[in-house]
């Protein structure tokens, strides 16, 4: 018997649309579930899904890689890396495994939604995959932290993390929430497949992968590898959707979704990679500069990538290039201060080369952020290390948890970043924030921020001590400076950078 091309049996394999007789199609599609554009018929038929793959050629493909990804680790575990590598490289681990592992699990929901509510056979299908690949991705990095408990505690907040009140989790509750679990299966395949994954995470993991292969850790680049590989195909979900949107007369509401979902998720993500590649990268493993890696892999490419679609750049763009040269530096000057706050030890990253790097990459770096430091390294080379822990705790942003923050040589304008609304003052971390809140209050206005939580008195005792255990932080797992304060006693004392 002639076996069949897949091009001749697939299309009508995977077409499981139909004309519903027990209920009717609003029943079955709900609209503020499914597609509150409400789309004609005519346009998801159009959708067409760039990645093809049946189930058995799925299942054949992501068993090799779970064998390949769990072959290398036996492998990798005969050796001493780990107790090699350093406290650096052991709070990348820590801070990726807590930031991701069961983001990856809420990731889940999203995908289900889009396979049960998309009205495209396409789209549900690739969601379908997508929902199992993140069940992979899940269990896959909670194994590798569990691995690696014996070497810290700390490790153990890849489980633990976005289930306690640590000012990191509520801002990642709050994106994922928004992102991934509060929306339909349109915005959300706008949102989280298009403006994150194919605007972020694609291109992380492969920069992630790289550092990780640089460090040593097969293990660790071997896994985010094989997710990464996943994470390109169901990426995909959004570009033909938006396509058809364009197409069909929906633009304003297409790029409304992609300016807020791309803003939102760029802030989570600079947090997480931009610190991590300036500062927590040993500089004999740095490739680039997070602002380098911001315009070489996601600008040009997400830029390009929106054109082709038809849609224009977000309103926003100019900000966001200007914002890509500092940001990140402020919050990982947070990091530091408040590193009791946190589940992995944080490395200063400004020793006298780093900050010769740091200078040559962002030019007034020494002049701006260097200043600070200077100050720091003058308390703890006086021994009043105390110094450099606050007290209290700082002014966040109402909409993404943050701390506001600005690059000390340019003033700052409270007025233009806050707002009242129904009696209660909000206050953001740019007008770009301000502007999506403003799109839609309500969904917004009544989430609680950690400072928030404090003055109505949910954080007992009301001070410090006491908002680091409502963070459930015990004293052995609370971060430290990861180089012990090395980086502070170097030949160069501080200050001469930032004098040149």
């Amino acid at each position: 018997m002639t076996v069949l091309q897949r091009s001749d049996w697939y299309d009508v394999a995977r077409d499981t649309n139909w004309t519903p007789t027990f209920v009717s199609e609003d029943e079955l599609f709900p609209p503020q579930m499914s597609d509150p554009f409400n789309m004609p018929k005519e346009a998801w038929a159009e959708y067409d899904e760039p990645y093809k793959v049946s189930y058995a050629e799925y299942v054949k493909v992501q068993r090799d890689k779970d064998a390949g990804v769990y072959a290398v680790n036996t492998a990798a575990a005969r050796t001493r890396f780990m107790e090699e590598a350093g406290q650096r490289w052991h709070s990348i681990l820590k801070l990726h495994f807590g930031a991701v592992s069961l983001a990856e699990s809420i990731s889940q929901i999203a995908e289900g939604r889009m396979a049960r509510f998309g009205k495209a056979p396409g789209m549900r299908n690739m969601a379908t995959f997508g929902l199992l690949d993140e069940i992979r991705h899940g269990q896959s990095q909670l194994y590798f932290a569990h691995e690696s408990l014996k070497h810290s505690p700390q490790f153990n907040w890849a489980r633990k993390l976005l289930g306690t009140n640590e000012w990191g989790a509520i801002m990642t509750r709050a994106t994922l929430d928004d992102v991934f679990l509060g929306r339909d299966a349109v915005t959300t395949a706008i949102m989280l497949t298009f403006a994150f994954e194919t605007g972020f995470t694609n291109m992380q993991f492969i920069g992630l992968a790289a550092d990780a292969a640089e460090a040593g850790d097969t293990s660790f680049s071997n896994l985010i590898s094989s997710i990464q590989t996943d994470e390109s195909r169901h990426a995909q979900i959004g570009a033909p959707l938006l396509k058809l949107m364009v197409k069909n007369g929906y633009k304003a509401e297409a790029q409304k979704a992609v300016d807020i979902g791309f803003w939102r998720t760029y802030r989570f993500f600079a947090l997480l990679t931009g610190t991590v590649i300036d500062y927590f990268m040993p500089l004999e493993k740095r490739t680039s500069s997070f602002k380098e890696f911001m315009q070489e892999w996601i600008v040009e490419q997400f830029e390009r990538t929106l054109l082709d679609l038809g849609l224009d750049l977000p309103w926003y763009w100019d900000y966001f290039l200007e914002d890509i040269d500092s940001f990140h530096h402020g919050m990982h000057l947070g990091w530091w201060l408040y590193r009791d706050t946190v589940w992995f030890n944080v490395p200063a990253g400004v020793s006298a080369p780093e900050r010769e790097w740091l200078e040559a990459k962002y030019p007034g770096w020494g002049q701006s952020w260097g200043k600070i430091w200077d100050q720091i390294a003058d308390n703890i080379l006086a021994g009043k290390t105390d110094l450099t822990v606050p007290k209290t705790l700082p002014v966040v942003c109402s909409f993404n948890n943050l701390p506001i923050i600005h690059t000390p040589t340019k003033p700052w304008d409270p007025k233009g970043q806050m707002l009242t609304y129904k009696g209660k003052k909000y206050y953001f971390q740019s007008h770009v924030e301000k502007w999506v809140f403003e799109q839609d209050p309500d969904r917004y206005a009544a989430h609680q921020t950690l400072i928030d939580q404090f003055l109505a008195g949910l954080i007992q005792p009301p001070d410090y001590e006491g908002a680091l255990n409502f963070m459930s932080l015990s004293p052995i797992e609370r971060g430290k400076d990861a180089d012990n304060y090395a980086w502070a006693f170097q030949d160069q004392g501080p200050g001469q950078i930032a004098a040149e």
